[in-house]
Formats: C-alpha cells, sequence, structure tokens
C-alpha cells in the first residue's frame, strides 16, 4: 500500500493545541461511543431479498428502470437493455466480471470499447462518442437506489458519466441498506491496509437537476435513461 509523507504535523497540530488553550494530546485517543446510532437501524433486519424491493421501489422515485435476473440469464436481459436504449456505441471498464458473466458476445455485437489506460484521452473521447456505459456496482445502496463505482486506471469515471445511458449491473450480494453500511465496508478496507481508489462515485439514478425554479429536469449534466440489472449471485 502507497502512503504519503505528512510534513510539519508536530507543529501543526501544536498551534492548534494552543489556539485551544491546552496542550497537545498525543496518546489514550480513542474513537467515542455514541448513545444513539439511528444510523444503525434503518432497515437493520431486511433480509436480502427485502432489499431487493427496497432498492425496486427507490428506483421508481429516481426515474430508473429495473431487471431482476441470474447469472445464467443475464446476458440476454443486457441484449434486451442495450436494444431498448438503442444500440450502441458501449463502452465498459476492464473488469472481469464481464467475462465471468460471459457477457462479451452479447457486448461485441454492440460496438463496444474497454476501457484501456494506455490509450490515456482516446478512452473520453470514445466515452462521449457512446450511447450507453455499462458498469458493475460494487455496493448498492437500497434506501436511496444508488451505486457506488470505484475509479482506477482501468475503469474512468467516464463511462459512467458521459454517455446518453448508464446501465449498472448490480450483483444482488453487494445491497446494503444505507450509506452507512457503506462507510463501513470502506473503513475496514482502509484499516486493513487495502489499496482504496481516491474517486469513489455514489450515483443515484440519471442525472437532475431541480435548481431552476424546483422544476426537476433529467438529463442536465449526464445520463439522460439510467437502468439497473440486479443480479442473483447467490
Amino acid at each position: 500500500m502507497m502512503t504519503g509523507t505528512i510534513q510539519n504535523e508536530d507543529t501543526f497540530l501544536a498551534k492548534i493545541a494552543k489556539n485551544l488553550g491546552r496542550e497537545p494530546i498525543t496518546e489514550g485517543i480513542s474513537r467515542p461511543v455514541w448513545k444513539h446510532a439511528p444510523q444503525m437501524e434503518v432497515l437493520k433486519n431486511a433480509t436480502q431479498d427485502e432489499l431487493v424491493e427496497e432498492l425496486r421501489e427507490q428506483s421508481t422515485r429516481v426515474h430508473t428502470k429495473v431487471h431482476l435476473t441470474d447469472s445464467s440469464q443475464v446476458a440476454h436481459v443486457l441484449q434486451q437493455v442495450i436494444e431498448e436504449l438503442g444500440h450502441g456505441p458501449v463502452i465498459i471498464p476492464k473488469d472481469q466480471r464481464f467475462l465471468d458473466y460471459q457477457l462479451m458476445d452479447v457486448l461485441n455485437g454492440n460496438g463496444v470499447h474497454v476501457w484501456d489506460h494506455q490509450i490515456g484521452r482516446e478512452n473520453i473521447e470514445r466515452a462521449e462518442r457512446a450511447n450507453i456505459g455499462i458498469t458493475f456496482s460494487e455496493i448498492t445502496l437500497a434506501e436511496s437506489a444508488t451505486v457506488v463505482l470505484y475509479s482506477d486506471k482501468d475503469h474512468g469515471r467516464s463511462i459512467s458519466f458521459l454517455p446518453a445511458c448508464h446501465v449498472s449491473i448490480i450483483p444482488k450480494s453487494s445491497i446494503v441498506p444505507r450509506m452507512t453500511q457503506a462507510a463501513k465496508a470502506l473503513r475496514s478496507k482502509v484499516e486493513q491496509g487495502e489499496l482504496v481508489p481516491s474517486c469513489i462515485n455514489f450515483i443515484t439514478g440519471p442525472s437532475n437537476s431541480a435548481d431552476i425554479e424546483m422544476d426537476l429536469v433529467v438529463g442536465v449534466h449526464g445520463p439522460i435513461k439510467a437502468v439497473y440489472i440486479i443480479v442473483d449471485d447467490k
């Protein structure tokens, strides 16, 4: 794991302590334990199937169509979705799961481009021309119908941002109640020494804005349409 170097840390913290009128605290620091934690109660006892239903219900509120399938039928469903959205070109990250789910035949038939960090900005230009960007959700928030994407050299964030349509494939096992569990999972990765991407995107349906006179407009600064494909991956 790569780590950064902190410059002048002690001097900086000593100055803060002085302004607070106390000596610097250098030991005995522990995370506070809160008496009440309402953020942990939302959908606390929901089963995985109940989380799926919550996700489907919330998706309708954010103008996102949902398909529920399993690993044996996901290629068929993806083909239907691509046809409904007007076919390719399609752009995807370099992700082993597209091979694991045997999706490449469908994608190759729809003008797919696989993100390749070696060609640099050409990836972004391909994303601009693409009709559909397809991703896999790493963590999925049932409460808000939000997919979580990790950006890295093989997965540019332009894939879900620049094409007219965004399709996110959601493994059922990735669905958690809300942001609370997603933050806990990410913190756990850090504590275990895993390298966490510097860019983590939380995306809820197609882009929209109600900044002007509270009139909702969909597709202002990103995909006009969004589709979720939930895959039973047990």
